[in-house]
């Protein structure tokens, strides 16, 4: 199964859909200037286990990255991933980090 990510700015979310257009999660967003703050994720449980969040993950810190934005990540799952993904840590605003 393939699950592609794209951006609805409309909705202030990255969306993670397969192939068929069935919606499998979403990742929401607000942006101020060149910050961006993700707030929320949500995996639909019928995709659990098919790596959506990493997904939502990767495909939002890239456009980060595009956008030469400061990403402020509130959403524990994506603080989570970002840990064990150090390679974005520049964009990352560190003194708002969420505390586990």
């Amino acid at each position: 199964m393939t699950i592609t990510v794209g951006e609805v700015p409309e909705k202030e979310r990255f969306e993670a859909r397969d192939e068929a257009g069935e919606l499998a999660g979403v990742l929401t967003y607000q942006v101020t200037g060149p910050i961006v703050v993700y707030t929320h994720t949500t995996v639909d449980p019928r995709f659990e286990g098919r790596d959506v969040p990493a997904l939502l993950a990767r495909a939002v810190m890239e456009d980060a990255r595009s956008r030469n934005r400061t990403v402020v990540p509130m959403c524990p799952l994506l603080t989570e991933w970002l840990e064990k993904n150090p390679g974005y840590d520049k964009f990352v605003a560190r003194s708002t980090r969420r505390i586990k």
